[in-house]
């Protein structure tokens, strides 16, 4: 049986379907070469929709045709996390969450720390799912992954998230520690949009 082409990304605008302002700078980074404008769903005022779905690739999704039927332009949306081996893949689809109702992702990597104790086994990895959908609810949907291993106490500013307690394997600094053009070709962000750049934009 033949799989279907992807549908190819057309046109200047791409919107971006999220508030956070760092990981809306991230993706246009990245993107940069295949869009002339860049919008935020924050920016436009558009609502996050609540994250229903079970995995990163249906919360991918749902954000994604959300914000490309109510801003009538494709959208790309990200969902994110962090998943530790020790804690069954948690926090998972809920690492934001796990930094209370502000998000406060110093509470959050506290959590994942005091949750693992003693425990030797430090393997993590960060997972990443782009889904890129139109407005007729057409989705691309894709998935990144970078392993590494989690250090305490959190070492460094750059990034993000959980970036300053997370080393990626074959180094020896945290995400928030290497320099922010390093980690873009290290990251699990990185490693799914390479893949969607290869589906539907070149």
């Amino acid at each position: 049986m033949n799989t279907p082409a992807a549908r190819r990304f057309s046109g200047d605008t791409l919107v971006i379907a999220s508030h956070n302002t760092g990981k809306v700078r991230e993706i246009a980074e990245l993107l940069r070469p295949y869009a002339q404008h860049f919008r935020s769903a924050g920016e436009l005022g558009l609502p996050e929709p609540e994250e229903t779905g079970a995995t990163f690739a249906a919360n991918a999704e749902l954000k994604a045709r959300a914000i490309a039927l109510l801003s009538g332009s494709v959208a790309l949306a990200d969902d994110s996390g962090l998943t530790v081996t020790a804690l069954g893949g948690q926090p998972g689809i809920y690492s934001a969450r796990w930094g209370g109702p502000a998000r406060d992702f110093g509470l959050a990597m506290t959590r994942v720390n005091d949750e693992l104790g003693a425990n030797p086994d430090r393997s993590a990895a960060f997972i990443c799912a782009l889904s890129l959908a139109w407005p007729d609810g057409h989705c691309e949907t894709v998935e990144g992954r970078v392993d590494g291993a989690l250090v305490w106490p959190s070492r460094g500013d750059h990034g993000f998230g959980y970036d300053p307690i997370f080393v990626p394997t074959g180094f020896d600094q945290t995400f928030g520690e290497l320099a922010p053009a390093v980690k873009h070709r290290l990251s699990h962000r990185a490693d799914a949009f390479r893949k969607l750049v290869a589906r539907c934009f070149e």
